[in-house]
């Protein structure tokens, strides 16, 4: 489909088109395969379930803005292209920021949402100088240029770091548009989805809030995921148990999570 700024976005549908809507959206150079991980739980048990890849992303086109106004704009095209009144709103990371963004300038057309691994604070200044070193090295040396810019060795503990790179490799091999994703790693850090967590408050649906131990993705602290679920009225806090894979990577698992909470909504 293409939004009204012109930006091409590739949208996939499955299930049932009678089926409680649920709209995945990814993170920050993931694309759209990476919210439940290639599962088909979710339209096997009945939800239509939409996925697309953000501006800039997997076969989306590049664009000229990467904020979270944009990227807000382009989830409400997608609902309003399929002609979705409301929908169940499940993302991870960027993607749980620009849910919860629609979900407060939109309330109308949301019916519950789940936050998977939030990483943005708003009190907190960002670490912007290495956003800008994924943004150089995936420039300069394509995808293994942005794994090495990736530190790995120096964030990630040892029994993840294997894990850690072929995610990495497999996830960026499926862009068209390196550049674009280059933009999208300078701007989308810079742009800020809330001004404050106290703003959550004003939502008024289920909700389910996701977070990773730090152990293995340190990138999306818990800590953020506990103050989010503190912050959302009726928020339940879900995570794996302590050393196992993070549940936002058990595509099954986080899938069942998703029904359960649009089962809540309905």
């Amino acid at each position: 489909m293409t939004t009204g700024e012109g930006v091409r976005l590739a949208v996939e549908e499955a299930g049932p088109a009678e089926g409680v809507p649920v709209v995945l959206l990814h993170g920050l150079t993931a694309t759209r395969r990476y919210v439940v991980m290639g599962s088909r739980a979710l339209e096997r048990g009945g939800h239509r379930v939409v996925a697309y890849d953000a501006r800039g992303h997997g076969r989306s086109s590049p664009a000229r803005a990467y904020g979270y106004p944009e990227l807000a704009a382009d989830l409400l095209a997608v609902l309003d292209a399929l002609a979705i009144e409301q929908a169940v709103l499940a993302g991870a990371s960027m993607g749980a920021h620009t849910l919860l963004r629609v979900a407060l300038d939109a309330p109308e057309r949301v019916r519950g949402v789940v936050a998977i691994t939030p990483a943005f604070d708003p009190g907190a200044s960002p670490d912007l100088a290495r956003w800008d070193a994924l943004a150089a090295g995936l420039r300069a040396g394509g995808i293994e240029g942005f794994v090495a810019a990736y530190r790995v060795e120096e964030e990630v503990p040892p029994a993840w770091r294997d894990t850690v790179r072929t995610v990495l490799r497999q996830r960026m091999a499926l862009h068209e548009h390196l550049d674009a994703v280059a933009d999208a790693l300078e701007q989308v850090p810079r742009s800020r989805p809330l001004e404050s967590l106290a703003e959550l408050g004003a939502l008024a649906v289920p909700a389910l809030v996701v977070g990773s131990r730090d152990e293995a993705d340190p990138g999306h602290p818990y800590a953020v995921a506990e103050a989010y679920a503190a912050a959302i009225p009726g928020a339940r806090l879900l995570t794996e148990e302590p050393g196992k894979s993070p549940l936002a990577w058990q595509g099954g698992q986080l899938s069942r999570a998703i029904a359960e909470l649009a089962a809540e909504a309905r």
